[in-house]
């Protein structure tokens, strides 16, 4: 096993561990959906249109890329402005087995405020906090 595989391995069982519940095949985690504030509702539908695609619906995961509803991704690990970071320059693998993340092309400040605004509060209902 080469050491630099460790990450991968470490985040998976993680992953498997604390983990939300594991689901169907088409996302990673079971996500419930609290009532959203104007700002988070804004965020939805922002996240729906640029990040779904490869973070599942809803931020559940998929197999293109991970569940940001999820222990890892609580705010003491990564701060709100690690998102912001992660939308406007992209991103290394570093916790899951998916690969690099690439920017995300044209979205405004305020795009992406509501994203984490809406990742936060789906957060905060399925006990990540």
């Amino acid at each position: 096993m080469r050491i630099q595989n460790i990450p991968y391995i470490a985040a998976m069982l993680v992953f498997c561990l604390l983990g939300n519940r594991a689901v169907a095949d088409d996302h990673m985690v079971a996500v419930t959906l609290p009532e959203l504030s104007e700002l988070a509702q804004q965020g939805q539908s922002v996240f729906g249109a640029n990040c779904a695609i490869c973070h599942g619906e809803n931020g559940s995961g998929s197999d293109k890329g991970p569940p940001l509803i999820h222990v890892i991704y609580e705010p003491s690990h990564h701060a709100d402005m690690a998102f912001v970071m992660a939308m406007r320059n992209g991103v290394r693998a570093h916790h899951w087995p998916f690969g690099d993340m690439a920017p995300v092309e044209g979205l405004s400040l305020a795009d992406m405020e509501a994203i984490i605004a809406f990742v936060r509060e789906v957060q905060v209902a399925n006990g990540i906090d």
